[in-house]
């Protein structure tokens, strides 16, 4: 693990880092926001997982999720979200390959060999932060923004035991039934679509509950909400097979980080007290 950069941000330290993933067998880059409350004790920790195109660099910069975890005293990890660099298979088109991991373990060429997202997230990722930082790794939670959000909610209904909370902003509910998972889950999958239920929440939420509460936000003027997040399936699913889920829908707002910083202070707190109860 090589440290590349470090701030001094609300009296923790923000650190981006980079390490040899065996997982994904590539470099990988990540970041962890520590807060100061880390000095004198394991804290919490919170793994935000971004959307299509994105870094951790985009949450850390444009959320303001460092103010609140200092303020609540958890730290945050930013994974990347795929694979990068020139070894590392790719797609033209943004919505598929480095930037568009969709937090799943690929079965298909070119593809298997290095995206294996929700693994190296669950296993390899998670045993570098436990053994490097001072978490309390009896209290995780997940959250994200868009593909993000789907990670967020897959990875938390299929590992109750690892996190203990989960909230989404703007997720993708049902990839298998709309444009942007299709498109990942055929590549990365391949055409059997039972194959593509493990990846899908709404299938999920049908025999995977967790006894915790899951908060979406979405914005009522998103761009993509009627063609890319629809929220009907997963929420029948969810309310049939008794997982609480706390959907809002937030008028005016939109998809962009302006949304994910109006209302990221009341997720923190939202994740702060759900782990204080598990």
């Amino acid at each position: 693990m090589k440290e590349i950069s470090r701030w001094k941000n609300f009296g923790g330290d923000l650190v981006v880092f980079e390490h040899d993933a065996k997982t994904t067998q590539s470099v990988m880059t990540f970041a962890v926001f520590i807060p100061p409350q880390a000095k004198e004790k394991p804290v919490p920790v919170l793994w935000y997982l971004s959307g299509l195109t994105c870094t951790w660099a985009n949450v850390m910069e444009k959320s303001g999720i460092q103010a609140y975890a200092a303020k609540h005293g958890v730290i945050v990890v930013a994974p990347d979200t795929s694979p990068r660099g020139e070894n590392i298979p790719d797609n033209e088109q943004y919505d598929l390959g480095q930037g568009a991991g969709f937090y799943l373990s690929a079965t298909e060429q070119p593809w298997a060999e290095h995206y294996q997202m929700d693994t190296y997230i669950t296993g390899e990722l998670q045993q570098l932060i436990i053994n490097n930082f001072p978490v309390d790794d009896e209290k995780q939670g997940v959250l994200g923004h868009s593909m993000g959000g789907h990670g967020a909610i897959t990875l938390f209904l299929k590992h109750a035991k690892l996190y203990k909370s989960c909230s989404a902003f703007s997720p993708i509910l049902s990839p298998s039934d709309v444009p942007w998972g299709q498109k990942a889950f055929q590549a990365y999958l391949g055409s059997n679509k039972d194959t593509w239920q493990a990846y899908d929440a709404t299938q999920l939420v049908k025999s995977h509950q967790s006894e915790q509460e899951i908060l979406i936000d979405q914005g009522s003027e998103d761009q993509f909400l009627s063609t890319q997040l629809p929220k009907e399936d997963f929420l029948a699913a969810a309310n049939e097979h008794d997982q609480a889920v706390m959907y809002r829908l937030q008028a005016g707002y939109d998809h962009s980080y302006y949304f994910v910083a109006s209302f990221m202070e009341e997720h923190i707190a939202w994740h702060v007290r759900q782990l204080k109860e598990s």
